[in-house]
């Protein structure tokens, strides 16, 4: 696995720290366990990679940005911690774009392996390419508004935000309280449901943090279960979904609090205010992109208090809106396009999966591809739902089992460097010593 990591890294840049001593001891005392006849459970053994706004003791967390670059951390995540707990092996830290923002870091540009001429998306940009490419089982990342939802779309890739407070953050890079989240990228909702049930639960770092009952997904029939759809939703997710026997019904949403505004406001005050210290010594100068968090925050200064509170009050009307779309239209969940709601999902705290269900060329002939994706939503703390709906559709489906063409990546496309990225230290990615050729099914 690790040699995976380092072989497709040049191309991806989706690495930022490599853990590979601690990988080697969590392994040989994963096989030592096994000896004894110990098994922790299915995260047993299996590697994995966290973004790196998570802190890991004795190794770099970045949070991706040059005036953290050399930042270390005593006290772990506790999400780490408990993956730790149950056997998983740490094989790296991935990218993450600086502070939380797209895919452009201190030291690179993440890029999508499904078509290397463009990013990865981000925030969790290394976690979804890692993850999309075959490189790590699976990973952790994190979302403010849209950061493991937008890389998941573009990359092709199962990915599960989870309900608000259902995963505790202490010891991860805080970027907004209110809205901060975090979840897995997997190669299946099967392996995400997995990973949910290892890393939830109350944080003591975390007062935003809760224990609460989530029914199993496993255990969940989902056809007993009644699932709006939005315009726009795939045709083939449609189609897919009425032939395993799901209950659908057409539904348009209808909220009338302003989500983006709400969005914009909340995020912005409350990231200004953690970076406060950050702004004011001027090491935002040390930022690649200047347009992205320096500039917002300086921006967000001029923000008055009371539009922050009017903003909180419009999320409360939003949250009641949203709990009333569902009630009326009797809904257990809905399905549309992937990103149509981030905004509204991350402000009312809605756990969304989601799952690739098809691919199309960009252009007639290319090896590149752009996947095709749908986001299952349900009310705060229905996780389960969302998780059991994505692995039905997978139950009878391929599209998740799909591998990038990271073998065969055209030399003028190494060679032309995109802006931002490492220019000059690709090596040779045509190799036949890589994996298998793509679009070639894995049951792993």
């Amino acid at each position: 696995m690790l040699c995976m990591v380092y072989r497709y890294d040049p191309t991806l840049e989706c690495v930022i720290t490599f853990t590979d001593d601690l990988a080697q001891q969590q392994a040989a005392a994963a096989d030592a366990l096994l000896a004894k006849g110990i098994y922790l459970g299915p995260l047993h053994g299996i590697p994995y990679g966290l973004k790196d706004l998570m802190a890991v003791p004795g190794y770099l967390t970045t949070w991706g940005a040059g005036s953290f670059k050399t930042q270390y951390l005593s006290q772990p995540a506790q999400v780490y911690t408990k993956l730790q707990a149950a056997g998983a092996v740490l094989v790296a830290k991935l990218a993450t774009g600086e502070m939380a923002y797209d895919d452009v870091w201190f030291d690179g540009f993440t890029k999508n392996p499904w078509n290397i001429a463009e990013g990865s998306s981000g925030s969790s940009a290394g976690p979804a390419a890692a993850t999309s490419a075959g490189l790590v089982p699976f990973a952790l990342g994190t979302e403010t508004g849209g950061s493991i939802i937008y890389p998941a779309n573009t990359c092709g890739v199962t990915a599960h935000r989870t309900s608000f407070g259902l995963v505790g953050r202490s010891n991860i890079m805080s970027l907004s309280e209110s809205l901060d989240k975090v979840g897995p990228f997997a190669r299946s909702a099967a392996d995400a449901a997995v990973v949910l049930d290892v890393i939830r639960g109350r944080d003591p770092g975390d007062p935003s943090s809760f224990d609460t009952h989530l029914d199993d997904p496993f255990g969940i029939d989902a056809q007993d279960l009644t699932v709006g759809y939005l315009p726009n939703t795939p045709p083939i997710a449609l189609e897919t979904f009425m032939g395993i026997g799901i209950n659908l019904v057409s539904v348009s949403m209808s909220y009338t609090a302003p989500a983006e505004a709400i969005y914009n406001i909340v995020l912005n005050v409350e990231a200004a205010a953690h970076f406060d210290h950050w702004q004011r010594a001027q090491l935002d100068d040390l930022n690649v992109r200047q347009d992205l968090w320096p500039e917002a925050l300086r921006n967000a200064r001029v923000i008055p208090a009371v539009e922050y509170i009017q903003a909180n009050r419009a999320r409360t009307a939003l949250i009641q809106q949203i709990k009333a779309f569902f009630a009326g239209n009797r809904l257990d969940a809905f399905i549309g396009p992937s990103t149509n709601e981030s905004f509204m999902g991350n402000v009312v705290g809605l756990p969304q999966i989601v799952i690739p269900v098809d691919f199309e060329p960009t252009s007639v002939g290319s090896i590149r591809q752009q996947p095709i994706t749908v986001g299952i939503y349900a009310l705060p703390n229905q996780d389960s739902k969302v998780l059991a709906l994505a692995m039905a559709y997978q139950s009878v489906t391929a599209a998740h089992l799909m591998r990038p063409p990271i073998n065969e990546v055209e030399p003028e496309i190494v060679k032309q460097c995109l802006q931002y990225s490492r220019c000059g230290q690709a090596e040779d990615y045509n190799s036949s010593e890589t994996i298998n050729a793509t679009y070639i099914s894995e049951s792993g």
